[in-house]
């Protein structure tokens, strides 16, 4: 375990190419992240293609064990990793924020070791004797968000390296340090150039997406970016898992209770401030109940704290850059100009540090609002009125995302019901944004393609070899 000092000067720079991360809640500088060439890519693809083969030989027991002191590894630096990702991401210590995500990495990097995947058997019939396999791919880029940058990072890497390939991550250029620092926690228990950090700008990612020498790219973050991403990778035939934008949909039936649900709604909307691709982002509410829940979701939102993310006292923390604020701000002036009712929230204090946007309900608004129609990412959720469920439902699928989706209702089989008719990779019942390790996890339409989690994402980071005869 190193001090947080300690860690933070492991990772970052006095010379050289260096960008100044600033805390987005107090404007105040966390650390100089090393700013990334080409070249600095070119190196960490060498040294994946030097380790991988040796990594790949040791088998599947052996690299279990090895990402298992990874996970130790993560947990004895935990608060260091929390402080760290507070200060530069900007989310609080406690609620389901920093301390959440740097437990969640030690988790799922558990989760990665110890899914078992054996080969399958297709054809046994005494003539005929077929198995597949899964082998390496070899050296996988994973180029990751600044919602999540932890976790979603782990996500990536841990089946991966499990699956016996080498990684080179490329982390957003708004959260570097926390992606170097989580690095240099599970290095201590990897041998060196498996895993390796590129702190670079958009030309890095624009080259990983491309080079031929990495087999397949796992990205997480916008629709635009992974369309690009696609283009870049068709001439070498790149494998892709791409979790791209999402605009889910909550549809509460007509039996539901206000009251029990409205603590579940709304932390599917503003888990991590709602800077989260799979949060609810859009409420569908029955006419019979709708004045009651957006009463009992109200009540909710207005005694849940929100500010500097390392006091304790907080759940809620700022917007991570201005980029995003902005587009909150716009889509909820947009949603005020068109006559929707604010229930709580809308009003920025343009004296305050940091870029706080308010817990901010909006009510009697038209789905095709753009408040609604697009992804606000930020800490506000419109509600929609709806009269009967098929209506629900054809907003619901309206859009041209299909990340995830919930129903609400006392009854289960109902819902279940409406959740088959929605698209979106995932429907949860009664709760939203539930991931698990065990359960595969991806969307369709323009959210993206590929699995992650449990065996379907070990799957994913490897290539089928049937064994015939």
């Amino acid at each position: 375990m190193e001090t947080y000092d300690a860690l933070l000067a492991s990772i970052t720079r006095d010379s050289g190419p260096t960008r100044t991360i600033l805390d987005p809640a107090t404007g105040e500088a966390v650390g100089e992240a090393p700013v990334h060439t080409v070249e600095n890519l070119e190196a960490a693809i060498s040294a994946a293609e030097a380790a991988q083969p040796a990594w790949a030989a040791l088998g599947h027991e052996a690299r279990s064990e090895a990402l298992l002191k990874a996970a130790d590894a993560i947990d004895r630096s935990a608060e260091e990793l929390a402080n760290l990702l507070s200060r530069e991401q900007g989310k609080p210590l406690n609620g389901p924020n920093a301390r959440f995500e740097v437990g969640a990495c030690s988790a799922w990097l558990r989760a990665a070791a110890t899914t078992e995947l054996e080969p399958q058997t297709v054809a046994d019939d005494g003539e005929t004797f077929a198995q597949v396999h899964y082998r390496p791919i070899g050296v996988i880029g994973a180029i990751g968000p600044w919602n999540w940058p932890m976790m979603i990072t782990i996500w990536q890497i841990g089946p991966a390296l499990r699956m016996g390939n080498a990684v080179v991550v490329k982390p957003s250029e708004y959260t570097p340090l926390s992606v170097l620092a989580l690095a240099q926690v599970i290095n201590q228990e990897l041998p060196a150039g498996l895993l390796t950090v590129v702190s670079g700008d958009r030309e890095v990612g624009a080259r990983m997406a491309e080079h031929p020498a990495i087999g397949k790219i796992m990205f997480t973050g916008s629709t635009t970016t992974g369309k690009a991403i696609i283009k870049s990778s068709a001439d070498s035939i790149k494998r892709l898992t791409l979790e791209l934008g999402g605009n889910d949909a909550g549809i509460v039936l007509p039996d539901a209770d206000p009251t029990a649900i409205a603590e579940g709604l709304f932390w599917g909307a503003f888990i991590n401030t709602g800077q989260t691709c799979a949060a609810l982002k859009r409420l569908y509410v029955h006419e019979d109940i709708y004045d009651d829940v957006c009463e009992a979701l109200t009540a909710i939102a207005e005694v849940m704290p929100m500010g500097v993310g390392l006091d304790e006292r907080n759940v809620l923390g700022p917007l991570q850059n201005k980029a995003q604020f902005d587009i909150v701000t716009r889509l909820v002036d947009s949603a005020k100009d068109s006559g929707a009712r604010v229930l709580i929230g809308g009003n920025p204090n343009p004296d305050q540090p940091g870029y706080f946007y308010p817990t901010t309900l909006v009510a009697d608004i038209d789905n095709e609002n753009p408040l609604v129609a697009e992804e606000q990412f930020g800490p506000v959720l419109p509600i929609i009125r709806y009269s009967t469920v098929d209506e629900a439902i054809t907003k619901a699928n309206a859009l041209e995302v299909g990340l995830g989706a919930s129903v609400w209702s006392s009854d289960v089989s109902a819902a279940r019901e409406v959740a088959a008719r929605i698209e979106a990779g995932t429907v949860w019942i009664n709760k939203h944004g539930a991931v698990d390790p065990r359960v595969p996890f991806g969307g369709i339409k323009q959210s993206g393609y590929g699995l992650e989690f449990g065996v379907e994402g070990l799957k994913a980071v490897a290539v089928p070899q049937v064994i015939n005869g």
